[in-house]
């Protein structure tokens, strides 16, 4: 993978310098300053009238989470957050403190503590649709369950506060990301982001990033996981898909160091996972609404030194616009990074679509039902869950017994365009039974409405050349054992993930 150019490295010096300056003076004023709690209402009843939007039983595909030994909780937290200036690489600065806000956090958790694996996944829930989507849980709910791991997704941006007061204007009617500038203050910008609004803001989004992961690792009497009921948690780890993905390259490169300090040199999250966002895609986001994102290829597009673990992981829709996102893999101590392109994996899926709310639950919030197919066909069926599924996985791994993840080359490019396979598939990358036992070519954009740039879609093999690629059902079966047996083994697979592949394989009707 690249690395930094020459003329880049004397700038990168620089620039740890200042912000080593800058993290020592922000720990001397923040000594005595750890990260607030907010203040916690719930959990809210479930009732036949009123229901968390998103919420598990109430999904195009519903689950009773009761069967799996698992319980959802809704809460609303308040508390005061700032907004954000960031002029320069290093710690952002306050632009406007302590606005006040009010948000949802959506929990699900082990119904028994003794089911706990200390884990804690904290999602800012994905706003792109203009509503809240559960992705993180849609990919890998199934391997949370498995491991015992917490999911908790918190709303972030105002336009979902206003999709959730459409949907239950009681239940989420004291929901707050008011802009504490007001209308004729020259700092609240005349023009604001499409999906914005001047009278809310969308940098209240850090702090609740932080105060949700502070009330989290509390011994609140409102935490669900505190010690008293019963709850050990060991790890917080962050987790963003898309735009989301995008927020936690600001919070890490640009909060997790003020808050590191604040915290007497203890980081919030323990660890970060970075999903299909980087360089030119979804690298970045506004700090506040008013201040354009840093352009590439500034520094701040990228990660180097955070002193937590981060695992980055691109799609075969988004690799090649995200390219500048590469970096070296690195061991170091404060520098352990994993990059990962999968091949054939799409960025849009169905199952972000599975997990969300359900259809009239859309409607009744005042936005459009994104679309399952575009004009190839439907939404691209790869099952990204089986690569999500090993990086949890090997992140639990490198948190729990400090055993480095497996290291993928990136999908192979030459002259700015991805190096193809003779079935039209990508190569390089991280690999799957999909591409190296293909029974299809996969793509990884689309065309048609809402995002199917970055759907993806499949194109099957036909059955002449099926037959040209394996003998007998035998011997796709075989072959499929022989990828999967290699990819467990290098744990780019988990083994209940290499179990499933083997059974549908075996199940199939190929050839």
């Amino acid at each position: 993978m690249p690395g930094p150019t020459p003329s880049a490295r004397p700038a990168r010096a620089a620039t740890a310098t200042a912000a080593a300056a800058l993290l020592t003076a922000l720990a001397a004023a923040s000594a005595q300053a750890a990260t607030p709690v907010p203040s916690v209402t719930g959990p809210i009843a479930s009732t036949a009238q009123s229901h968390p939007f998103g919420g598990a039983a109430h999904t195009l595909r519903p689950q009773d989470l009761a069967k799996l030994g698992y319980v959802e909780e809704e809460y609303l937290i308040s508390g005061q957050a700032n907004v954000y200036e960031w002029p320069a690489p290093g710690p952002a600065v306050v632009r406007t403190a302590d606005a006040p806000y009010t948000t949802r956090v959506l929990v699900r958790r082990p119904i028994s503590p003794k089911k706990f694996s200390g884990n804690v996944i904290v999602e800012p829930l994905n706003p792109s649709n203009l509503f809240d989507l559960n992705i993180g849980w849609g990919l890998s709910g199934e391997h949370f369950v498995r491991n015992g791991d917490v999911w908790v997704g918190v709303t972030v941006k105002p336009v979902s506060v206003v999709a959730l007061k459409n949907f239950d204007p009681v239940r989420y009617g004291a929901l707050n990301f008011a802009n504490p500038l007001p209308l004729d203050d020259p700092r609240n910008c005349a023009t604001v982001p499409a999906d914005s609004s001047r009278t809310t803001e969308n940098g209240l989004a850090w702090d609740i990033i932080s105060q949700t992961g502070a009330w989290l690792k509390s011994q609140d009497n409102s935490n669900p996981l505190r010690a008293a009921a019963g709850f050990q948690l060991k790890h917080l780890i962050g987790f963003g898909y898309s735009q989301t993905g995008g927020y936690l390259y600001n919070y890490i490169n640009g909060i997790h160091p003020r808050e590191t300090a604040r915290n007497g040199g203890r980081p919030l999250y323990d660890a970060y996972i970075v999903a299909v966002a980087g360089g030119a895609f979804a690298g970045l986001y506004p700090i506040n609404q008013c201040n354009p994102a840093p352009p590439v290829p500034d520094p701040r597009r990228q990660f180097n030194n955070v002193g937590v673990p981060i695992i980055h992981i691109m799609s075969q829709s988004d690799y090649l616009t995200g390219i500048a996102s590469r970096r070296p893999d690195s061991d170091a101590p404060g520098d352990q990074f994993r990059h990962y392109e999968a091949a054939g994996m799409g960025h849009a899926t169905p199952d972000e679509l599975y997990s969300a709310a359900k259809p009239e639950d859309i409607v009744k919030a005042g936005r459009t039902v994104p679309p399952m197919s575009c004009n190839e066909g439907p939404r691209s069926r790869f099952p990204s869950s089986i690569h999500f599924n090993a990086v949890f996985q090997n992140m639990d791994l490198w948190l729990r017994r400090g055993l480095p993840p497996p290291k993928a080359e990136p999908i192979t490019v030459a002259e700015g365009k991805p190096v193809l396979d003779v079935f039209g598939n990508v190569t390089g990358g991280l690999r799957s039974p999909f591409v190296d036992v293909p029974t299809s070519t996969w793509n990884g954009a689309s065309t048609g409405a809402s995002f199917c740039f970055i759907a993806g879609h499949e194109i099957p093999f036909d059955e002449a050349r099926l037959n040209q690629l394996y003998t007998s059902h035998g011997d796709y079966v075989n072959q499929i054992k022989g990828s999967v047996n290699r990819l467990v083994r290098d744990r780019f697979l988990t083994p209940a993930d290499g179990l499933k592949l083997q059974r549908e394989a075996a199940q199939s009707q190929i050839p």
